[in-house]
């Protein structure tokens, strides 16, 4: 389905294999929890990858009001002042990726099990042509495909993805921030999701298009906490 909201925070990360007990008992008893308790936060999806070529083992998507809540207090106040848990896990992330994200295309009537991400950077002098190819041709195609259950474009903010937080201080690394996402949700078969990103969302058509630093990764969907509304 559509985004829940216009704003999104993506992830990417590995958990090694020591530190993975701890990353499960983290991420879904804390975590997850704390993030969609923050005012603007709608809803928290983690997924595990299942096969690309520098794909990190794990994606987490925020959806988020609006892309003021990425530099709002509550938001801020919260990565300032990390839980002794978080402390004590986010040393052991490697491979740290995160973009805070305008969603400026979002579409489907429903959620997908299966997930393909690409990230990428734009050669400036492209971004126009890109973006219209994407919004116009692109992603509306893809939607169509068998199988494809969402489509989402999701642009970063460079500023907001580097501000420096006591959370981030914690990492072993800085994360890099990819300024294009595109997200594609599917059903249970994976070949059919693989082929039609393959056709329509190919390395060679986005690179044609201004595309650079091109990554993908299929994950499928482990957890999913949504904000609770009173």
């Amino acid at each position: 389905m559509a985004l829940t909201g216009k704003g999104a925070i993506t992830i990417w990360q590995d958990a090694p294999l020591h530190a993975r007990a701890d990353f499960y008992g983290w991420h879904n008893g804390e975590h997850m929890a704390e993030r969609v308790g923050i005012t603007g936060f709608l809803r928290g999806r983690r997924f595990a990858a299942i096969e690309g070529q520098g794909a990190p083992e794990f994606f987490t998507l925020y959806e988020t009001v609006d892309p003021s809540v990425h530099t709002g207090a509550a938001y801020l106040e919260r990565l300032n002042n990390p839980t002794p848990l978080t402390r004590r896990v986010a040393p052991h992330m490697v491979n740290n990726i995160r973009s805070l994200c305008r969603v400026a295309y979002t579409a489907g009537e429903a959620d997908g099990g299966l997930l393909v991400t690409l990230r990428y950077d734009v050669a400036p002098a492209a971004v126009e042509g890109h973006l219209a190819l994407l919004m116009e041709t692109l992603l509306p195609q893809m939607l169509q495909q068998p199988g494809i259950e969402a489509v989402h474009l999701c642009r970063a903010d460079a500023a907001a993805s580097s501000i420096q937080t006591e959370e981030k201080k914690s990492r072993p690394q800085q994360a890099l921030v990819p300024t294009w996402v595109v997200l594609v949700e599917g059903v249970a078969d994976r070949a059919m999701l693989v082929s039609a990103c393959g056709q329509l969302l190919s390395d060679n058509t986005l690179t044609d298009a201004g595309a650079i630093h091109i990554a993908r990764g299929l994950y499928q969907l482990q957890y999913s906490r949504s904000a609770v509304t009173r």
